[in-house]
Order: structure tokens, then C-alpha cells, then sequence
């Protein structure tokens, strides 16, 4: 079976170089046989050469791909061949072969798959003497990253995070902006090339938002971020919430009101703050509606947290579901199927949540039962006339909702002994004309509703200012106030 011996440069110095990657590097060159470096660019090779050391620098392969996946995949391609035609070859590594090198992983995972054989050999990554020079430990919690696919997910303060493959300055701006995300622009942040290789080491700290400015980085080049459990830096993430939710609920030290509630006792909160996000969304204020998303997701951690300590479900349980039904719902974009419009996603939606309620063994007997019992009014007159209207139960036009109308308004006028009942009936059209005109009923009178506030509030303030209150006030005065308003557009 052929074979692949792959072994670790060191991180730069002579004196870094593993004794036994020389030793199979001189055996190999001794034997006649190939030796593949991935890059020519480390401190080492100069003395390799010096030594006698022949081989072959695989650079080549960065000039001829347009991402780095395919330049990794394509070396690794390329040595199999190598490999099945001399029978044994070395692939030489910077660092250590099992630290921060793709092309090490590729050969390892798909060796079977070409029937070569790989072997790992010596090594000693600059991770080493970058957490001596930093004085980290990293059983204190390490995350190590690649500069160049650094996603915001993959960071987490509360770690010491190294960032590697830092080779340029484009690639720093690129980490800046995405560390940026969760950390603020003057967090400490340092920034080391060739830790340990005498003559090119630099270690330098600095803010954040300066490090794409240092004209030195280069291929050798790694930044690190200690960890930090900092109000101003933590409170941001998903999981620091949730540790504060479970504080308050702690049955010793929590908050007395937040160990009494309930999902029932919490029930009308998340209605309450349900309808205030709305608010913020009617008003356009993007600052007071992230304030109000934040308190709606107080309810779903706090209602999570409850269903932890009972058992039922956490916090995972709820993000995984949501999860799920997301991809399960839109298989235009997460598989195969084809969406063209809104209103195939809508039909897709349909279909694919009537199958879920027929995997779950949910019966449906009547056509209206999937409409929540609970909601308002006008928002469940609405939803209800779309799913009896979507069965073929509607009117044939506008015209004959505009009748119906006016038949409602004239049974209100006559009857005597149930007024509630006709006033329901008339808001029921109502809501049948809006449906009709495209319109949500529930924003429509929202926003008549608002006008009616803005209105009142100019009568308030020009009474305010001479001296008088509205029950003060005429109805002509306030009338007149009243167009006042309409003329400045309120």
C-alpha cells in the first residue's frame, strides 16, 4: 500500500524543528526518495536547504484556485498521486501536522478512499509558544480558529480564543469585523508574528479596531483574544441571558417574584409584551423596538427555564424545534423542492403542516379548529374567513360584502334586545371588507387608532397652553382644535 509520512516543521526556528521530522526528512532524502513541503514560505526551509534537503514547495497550488478549500483539496489530490506513483512519499507541514492544517485533514479522511496509507509524524505547533508568551493555560477554555472562515457564531468571550491564518492585512480587517459583532471596538487584543523564531518575532497589543493597521503581519501571523466575563462584553451573548433567567429563578438566592411565576401567571405577560413590540413596529423607532424584542424574549427564557426545572423542556428543546420546523417547512431553500412565489411558499406551508398533524396522529374534525381559540377578536374573524373562504365558503365580490354591511348596520339600528350580538355581526363584514382589500384589520384600526391619540394630544397641548384642560372646554373649541390637526397632518 502506498504511504504518506506527514511531519511538522516547527513553528520557524532551527531549533524548533522537531529532531525526529529531520531524522525521517534525512532518511527520505538519503533513500532517494520525494519530499513535498506545502509551502516554501517558513523560516526553516532555508536550513533545510542547507542541509542538503531536497524537495518539492507545493505554492504553486494557491495561484491556481480561487478559494482556499479547493487549493487544500487539490494538494491533497495531488500527493495521493504522488504517493501511488512512488509507493512512499513525505509531506513536510508547518507548525504541527494536526494543528491548523486542512490539507493534513483531507489526506487523513479520505486516505481509504485511495488505498494510501497515513502515517503522522513529529511536530511542535506555534500554538505551544504562543500560550507561554501570552500566559494562558489552555485547560482554562480555548477556542482556535481559522482567520480565514471565522464565522460570529464560532466566538465565545468567556474563552481565551486564538485566531490563526491571519496571513495579511485584508484578512485581519476580515476578523476585525467579525470579532467586532461581539466584542467592543477597544477590547485588548494581540497580535503575534513568529512567536519564537529569533530575528522575526513580534508580539504586539492593541485595540481591537487597530489590528488590520499593523504593517507587519505576514504568513506567521496569529491573533489572540483572552477571556474575559465582563458585563459590557458578556451580556450580549445568548447564554449569559439565560444564566440571569436561572438566577432569578435559583430557589435560594433568585428574585421572590420571579420563583412565584407560572406559564399561567406569565400568560398575560407575553401577550403584553407581544402587543408592545407591535407598538414599537407601528411607531418605526428600530431603538425602542429592540428594547421590546428584548422583553418578549424575556417571557420565551423565563417560560424555558420553568419548563427546565419541571423537566418538560429547556431552552434547547425550544431553539431546536423552531429549528426543525423551519427546514421542515421550507424545502425550496433547505432542499429540493421549488418555490417561484410568496404564494407557493403559502401552499407548500399548508401541505406540509397538515402531513405534520398526520404524523402526529392529530385528527382535524372541523376545518375551523386550527385557529387558536385565543386569539383576539378581529386577528381570529380574519384567519377564520380566510380558511372558510379557502374551502369555497366566501362571497363572489366586493360588492356583495359592502351589502352585507349595510344589512348588519340596518339590523343594529332596529333591534332592541341584542345589540351585542348585531354590533358582532357588523365587525364580522367589516373584517369581510378588509379581507377583500387586502388589508389587515387589526394594523387598519391600529393606525386610526394612533391618529385618534395624535389628534387628541394637539387638543391637549393648544388647550395646555391657554390655560385650560379639555373638560374645561367646549365641544365647538375642541372641534375646531380637532381640524386644527387634520390640517398639520395628524
Amino acid at each position: 500500500m502506498a504511504q504518506i509520512t506527514i511531519v511538522g516543521l516547527g513553528p520557524g526556528s532551527w531549533t524548533g524543528l522537531p529532531l525526529g521530522s529531520f531524522q525521517i526528512l534525512e532518511t527520505q532524502q538519503a533513500a532517494g526518495g520525494a519530499i513535498f513541503l506545502r509551502t516554501q514560505r517558513h523560516p526553516v526551509v532555508d536550513d533545510l536547504e542547507a542541509k542538503g534537503i531536497v524537495f518539492v514547495a507545493l505554492d504553486s497550488f494557491y495561484e491556481a484556485a480561487d478559494e482556499f478549500a479547493e487549493v487544500y483539496q487539490n494538494i491533497a489530490d495531488h500527493l495521493f498521486d504522488q504517493a501511488k506513483q512512488h509507493g512512499q512519499i513525505v509531506y513536510a507541514v508547518p507548525g504541527h501536522p494536526g494543528v491548523a492544517e486542512i490539507t493534513v485533514q483531507n489526506l487523513r479522511q479520505q486516505a481509504k478512499l485511495h488505498g494510501v496509507e497515513i502515517v503522522i509524524g513529529p511536530g511542535h505547533s506555534f500554538l505551544d509558544d504562543l500560550l507561554v508568551n501570552v500566559g494562558v493555560d489552555p485547560t482554562d477554555g480555548l477556542l482556535f480558529l481559522d482567520g480565514t472562515a471565522l464565522l460570529s457564531r464560532q466566538l465565545n468571550p468567556s474563552l481565551h480564543t486564538v485566531i490563526a491564518q491571519v496571513y495579511s492585512r485584508d484578512v485581519a480587517s476580515d476578523v476585525k469585523l467579525t470579532l467586532m459583532t461581539q466584542y467592543p471596538d477597544d477590547y485588548p487584543v494581540t497580535v503575534a508574528r513568529a512567536v519564537g523564531v529569533e530575528g522575526m518575532e513580534r508580539v504586539e497589543t492593541l485595540p481591537l479596531y487597530e489590528i488590520d493597521r499593523l504593517d507587519w503581519i505576514d504568513h506567521l501571523t496569529t491573533v489572540y483574544l483572552p477571556a474575559t466575563l465582563e458585563e459590557k462584553v458578556i451580556n450580549s451573548q445568548l447564554w449569559q441571558f439565560v444564566d440571569i433567567i436561572a438566577a432569578l429563578r435559583h430557589p435560594e438566592t433568585g428574585c421572590p417574584w420571579d420563583l412565584k411565576q407560572t406559564h399561567q401567571t406569565l400568560r398575560q405577560y407575553v401577550l403584553e409584551e407581544a402587543y408592545e413590540v407591535a407598538d414599537a413596529i407601528d411607531r418605526d423607532d428600530p431603538f425602542d423596538l429592540a428594547d421590546e424584542l428584548g422583553d418578549l424574549l424575556l417571557q420565551i427564557v423565563l417560560h424555558a427555564q420553568i419548563g427546565s426545572e419541571e423537566g418538560t423542556f429547556d431552552i434547547h428543546e425550544v431553539i431546536r424545534l423552531a429549528s426543525e420546523k423551519m427546514i421542515r417547512r421550507h424545502p425550496h431553500v433547505f432542499a429540493a423542492a421549488e418555490a417561484e412565489t410568496a404564494e407557493d411558499v403559502v401552499a407548500n406551508w399548508a401541505d406540509i403542516k397538515a402531513q405534520e398533524k398526520a404524523d402526529k396522529g392529530e385528527v382535524v374534525e372541523h376545518l375551523l379548529d386550527s385557529v387558536p381559540a385565543s386569539l383576539p377578536a378581529i386577528a381570529m374573524a380574519y384567519k377564520i374567513q380566510k380558511k372558510a373562504a379557502g374551502a369555497g365558503f366566501d362571497w363572489e365580490d366586493l360588492s356583495q360584502v359592502y351589502q352585507k354591511v349595510k344589512e348588519e348596520i340596518t339590523e343594529l339600528q332596529e333591534t332592541t334586545d341584542d345589540q351585542a350580538g348585531e354590533l358582532g355581526d357588523l365587525l364580522f363584514a367589516l373584517v369581510n371588507v378588509a379581507r377583500f382589500l387586502k388589508v389587515d384589520p387589526e394594523e387598519a384600526l391600529a393606525r386610526t387608532n394612533r391618529k385618534f391619540r395624535e389628534r387628541f394630544a394637539y387638543i391637549e397641548d393648544a388647550l395646555r397652553q391657554a390655560g385650560k384642560t379639555p373638560q374645561e372646554s367646549t365641544l365647538e373649541e375642541m372641534d375646531a382644535l380637532w381640524n386644527e390637526a387634520k390640517k398639520h397632518g395628524k
